[in-house]
């Protein structure tokens, strides 16, 4: 087996992209970074890209046989509720078929995300040949009751049984749900881990039935790809209760053996769930989701040239955007005016290309 390139896209595109060249033994070959400011021609090599897992809703659902066009088709159907836009503007991609009887693994990405992604690994002189959440580069621990949590970056990545989420530090414990976590510090676990998911990828992003896009000129093609898709490209994500898609009844008992763990006054309710939703509505950022969206909408309508690309709120990952504008001086403007909303909004990673501006920001109470 030829050997194969990994890079671990960062969320700031500024950062270097650490790569190991994985041989077919699983060993490493060679480690190194790539940066965009030039210097010698990566040697052509099949490349997995590991993507911030953040960016990727992860579900195991069960669906049901047949061609991968209705499989994928089902699978958004079901899904439906949870991603609340247009098909054409996601790509929903499936894992490798599942025993009979068992769910199957599925991911929904942003189409421009995926494009945007494709340019940066063209800037540093390379083309994925899959693409994988970093999430699924971990193997898990096969327990209900457990999660082993990994660091990236900023991120926080946190797998189990049919479980897999990024999320930030802040937000584990609320995430695990009273599951315990069990950090993975061990780097060269983590090494290992990443060298066999080169060779055998737990899903590929670009596999999406159909012909994706290539490089076609940098950061700023792809915003004016992602433009053209559609006249507001906005991508609201709401997570259920349930995080495992299985059927409402099931998923309403998890939901309350999650809530008496994390949160034993909720437990006592005459409805958990629906004081939890309560909680969740009153908790930040300030005034819910909705507060909150009509707030940056307005603080981007507000400077020149600012657009409000990805929109994502989660009740248990947090308010996430990503808001394109012409220069670095404009986030400041949009943060005084979250502040004044009582809002505070922090800046996870930024991109430039052709003086065009692409911040990726969480949305949190302010302080």
């Amino acid at each position: 087996m030829k050997p194969v390139r990994l890079i671990l896209i960062p969320a700031t595109a500024s950062q270097p992209a650490p790569f190991l060249v994985v041989g077919g033994d699983g060993y490493v070959l060679e480690r190194g970074t790539l940066t965009l400011d030039g210097g010698p021609v990566p040697e052509p090599m099949r490349t997995v890209a590991v993507t911030p897992g953040g960016d990727v809703l992860i579900r195991w659902l069960d669906l049901p046989e047949g061609h991968p066009a209705q499989v994928r088709a089902a699978a958004a159907w079901m899904l439906g509720e949870q991603v609340a836009t247009t098909p054409d503007r996601l790509v929903t991609v499936l894992g490798p078929p599942a025993p009979a009887g068992e769910p199957r693994l599925v991911a929904v990405v942003s189409r421009s995300l995926i494009q945007a992604w494709i340019d940066y690994l063209a800037a540093l002189g390379v083309r994925a040949d899959v693409m994988v959440p970093d999430v699924l580069t971990l193997a898990g621990p096969d327990a209900d009751d457990r999660l082993s949590a990994v660091s990236f970056g900023e991120g926080m990545a946190l797998s189990g049984r049919r479980f897999a989420a990024t999320v930030q530090a802040d937000l584990v414990d609320l995430i695990a749900a009273g599951r315990r976590v069990e950090p993975v510090q061990d780097s060269a676990a983590v090494e290992r881990a990443l060298c066999a998911a080169s060779l055998a990828p737990a899903i590929n992003l670009l596999d999406t039935g159909e012909r994706e896009g290539r490089a076609v000129g940098g950061w700023r093609r792809a915003l004016v790809l992602a433009t053209l898709a559609a006249l507001s490209p906005l991508i609201l994500i709401m997570a259920a209760a349930a995080r495992d898609g299985v059927a409402a009844q099931k998923a309403r008992a998890d939901a309350l053996e999650a809530i008496a763990a994390a949160a034993p006054d909720l437990a006592r309710e005459a409805d958990p769930v629906e004081a939890l939703r309560r909680r969740v509505a009153a908790a930040p950022p300030p005034g819910g989701i909705t507060a909150a969206a009509a707030a940056l909408f307005t603080a981007v309508e507000a400077v020149e040239g600012a657009e409000l690309d990805i929109l994502i709120a989660d009740p248990g990952d947090g308010m996430k955007a990503t808001v394109s504008h012409p220069a670095h001086g404009e986030m400041a403007v949009i943060r005084r005016s979250m502040a004044e909303a009582g809002m505070s909004v922090t800046e996870t990673g930024t991109l430039e290309d052709g003086g065009r501006i692409v911040s990726d920001i969480t949305i949190g109470a302010g302080r």
